[in-house]
């Protein structure tokens, strides 16, 4: 199953699949390490929704939601 990273809740993994975005925007999340076939952990929500933490080639990264919602994820189960 497919979904935008910035739909993720906590505790929820994935691999990228594509990044949306365009220019800078798609420059910025490629130069932080979220690329085609990187798994990330969704960590935390900032209460209301924006910022959201993950995790991604062994960092911590910060995403604005804005940005989450130009990765394409595809989910991978808890096992």
């Amino acid at each position: 199953m497919e979904k935008k990273l910035s739909e993720f809740s906590p505790g929820e993994r994935g691999v990228v699949r594509r990044i949306d975005g365009e220019g800078r925007v798609r420059r910025r999340i490629f130069d932080m390490g979220v690329t085609a076939g990187a798994e990330v952990v969704m960590r935390k929500a900032a209460p209301l929704g924006d910022p959201v933490e993950v995790t991604v080639r062994g960092y911590e990264l910060t995403l604005r939601k804005s940005e989450a919602a130009c990765v394409a994820m595809e989910v991978k189960s808890n096992d």
